[in-house]
């Protein structure tokens, strides 16, 4: 049964699907306890800990398994993973979210946190295994620079872990930042790639140029997000992470603008993922920004980042997978142009709230709009994505 079921046909299917659940239940009940509306859940993790963690390797996971195990099959020709293996790896993530949110009923046994640690870790390290198999067919030497990222992030994970069985808050921060570095890499590699495709089709069917990707700009912008992560995780002097967060920003910059994304402000499903790049090269300058004055807080650029670079990208992304690939038109229609403008405006005033001290209500606002776009996408394409595929 499992192997005829439309939602094993396709990773993007389960894991969209649990992503578009997850992040807004998340995040309502981390707001309801952030803001004194009900108590703080029981999990044994500190209210902040258990907030980044969970929107980082439980809503974020979700998306990154979603996308490669989609993706990576359609570029290399390989066969995309179904039925049972699927099912397995949607099982870890599933197991993951639990023993995180049930480890204080275990909090009185001794193999509680390894048996957590173990058990929440155990997704990353299986989905590179799975996809070994597709990068090894794939046409471009490009796509193997998924391997190092996904693989960081698998140790950020560890790293969480083993921090907090040492009893340190600081070392689990530390280790919630070495995943948002990685999060931010394959964002670079991936949001490099399927932007400037789409936007090319787009440009060329309209009789407009369109500029090829540049390898040594490619690779320029890799080593300029690996330098910038470098400094901002081994404490550099301010100097260090001025110039590398300000270079990062100025090779991004560069890169994007080469696409000529300006050209799509008529095609939602094209603009929502060039303005989620915009957000990266904002959370960049933000990042170096704070080094100069107190009036900017370190975490903003993380904000920026996760609230409108991933969001607006991945809300943009979810959208055109969800009807390229059962089969339906590219046309995301009001309602979803409407979801992109909520995300917008939510990672606005998430900045704004850090920045410029706005009052919990922008707090609230940010995080009831994020969590609104996410089920407008649910209840889109729910049915869509537990339905076969139409002929395309």
């Amino acid at each position: 049964m499992i192997r005829s079921a439309p939602i094993w046909s396709s990773g993007f299917r389960p894991f969209f699907l649990a992503a578009a659940a997850y992040g807004p239940a998340l995040l309502i009940w981390w707001l309801g306890a952030h803001l004194g509306w009900w108590e703080t859940p029981v999990t044994g993790l500190a209210l902040p800990l258990l907030h980044a963690h969970e929107m980082l390797f439980g809503f974020a996971a979700a998306l990154v398994c979603g996308v490669v195990l989609t993706a990576l099959p359609s570029w290399s020709g390989a066969d995309e993973l179904r039925g049972l293996p699927l099912a397995a790896l949607v099982l870890l993530w599933l197991a993951g979210r639990v023993s995180i949110l049930c480890a204080q009923v275990f909090a009185d046994q001794w193999i509680a946190p390894l048996l957590i640690g173990v058990i929440d870790s155990a997704l990353f390290p299986a989905l590179c295994a799975v996809l070994l198999a597709s990068i090894g067919r794939a046409r471009r030497r490009l796509f193997w620079w998924t391997l190092p990222p996904l693989a960081a992030f698998a140790a950020a994970n560890i790293a969480f872990h083993l921090a907090l069985a040492d009893g340190s808050y600081a070392g689990a921060q530390h280790a919630l930042l070495l995943g948002v570095h990685a999060l931010a890499f394959l964002f670079t590699l991936y949001g490099g790639l399927f932007i400037p495709a789409f936007t090319r089709r787009w440009l060329r069917e309209r009789g407009e140029h369109a500029a090829a990707i540049l390898m040594p700009l490619e690779y320029a912008t890799a080593i300029a997000m690996v330098t910038f992560a470098g400094a901002d995780l081994l404490g550099a002097s301010r100097g260090w992470v001025i110039a590398a967060a300000g270079a990062a920003a100025v090779v991004q910059a560069w890169r994007f603008a080469r696409w000529r994304g300006w050209r799509t402000a008529s095609e939602p499903l094209l603009w929502c993922v060039h303005l989620g790049y915009v957000w990266l090269i904002a959370a960049l300058v933000l990042r170096a920004v704070a080094e100069l004055t107190p009036n900017v807080p370190r975490e903003a650029w993380i904000h920026a980042f996760t609230v409108g670079a991933y969001g607006l990208l991945k809300i943009g992304l979810m959208t055109r997978v969800g009807l390229r690939h059962t089969g339906r038109p590219l046309h995301a229609g009001r309602l979803m142009s409407f979801a992109f403008v909520m995300v917008l405006a939510a990672a606005l005033l998430r900045l704004a709230y850090a920045v410029h001290e706005l009052g919990e209500w922008a707090l609230a606002s940010s995080a009831l709009l994020w969590s609104a776009a996410l089920l407008v996408y649910l209840a889109r394409f729910g049915p869509l994505l537990l339905r076969p595929s139409l002929d395309r």
